[in-house]
């Protein structure tokens, strides 16, 4: 009977010990694939990515700003003209607001982030100082609210940009008529 409770002890200790978390082996699944980010995780880094491009843009940076812009990146706008295809295109568009508008800034960001896309709610200001699209300078300023809606590729590089905000009422505030 002694021999019986030992052995029932024995057994009980060993079976309590495997249901233990704390003595079990540690399980993981790192050896067999590589850790990747959760959707949380890609969020926060898109939204790091969105809000230092608009930093590179109030800073008139345009090799800052296009080092987070993926080569076949789609500049969608407001959706009331072609869109920019390209890395290049969507240079050539920033350098040419650059020019236009060499104060132009971004105040007041608010950014939200869902896996691969970001939405930045912002003050814009500027002042129409140099020609853009055949338009030629007025010297007046214009403010305006705007949303820009930016989609990242796994690399947290901007794939698709679009702007709540038209350019036409940007240009109507500085005295400008956008040529259709």
């Amino acid at each position: 009977m002694k021999r019986s409770f030992i052995l029932l002890t024995a057994l009980a200790g060993i079976a309590l010990s495997c249901g233990n978390p704390t003595l079990a082996p540690p399980k993981t699944d790192a050896a067999v694939s590589p850790a990747v980010p959760s959707k949380t995780e890609m969020a926060e880094k898109n939204k790091a990515t969105a809000l230092a491009l608009m930093q590179a843009v109030n800073n008139h940076d345009l090799d800052g700003t296009m080092k987070y812009i993926a080569p076949d990146d789609v500049d969608y706008g407001d959706g009331s003209g072609p869109p920019a295809k390209g890395a290049d295109a969507q240079k050539a568009l920033i350098q040419e607001i650059f020019t236009a508008f060499p104060d132009t800034k971004n105040d007041n960001l608010i950014a939200v982030a869902d896996g691969n896309r970001v939405a930045i709610y912002s003050d814009w200001t500027g002042t129409f100082k140099g020609a853009m699209a055949g338009m030629k300078p007025t010297g007046k300023s214009f403010k305006t609210k705007d949303v820009d809606l930016f989609t990242f590729n796994d690399a947290s590089l901007v794939i698709e940009h679009r702007s709540v905000q038209s350019m036409e009422t940007v240009m109507r505030q500085v005295g400008a008529v956008m040529k259709k």
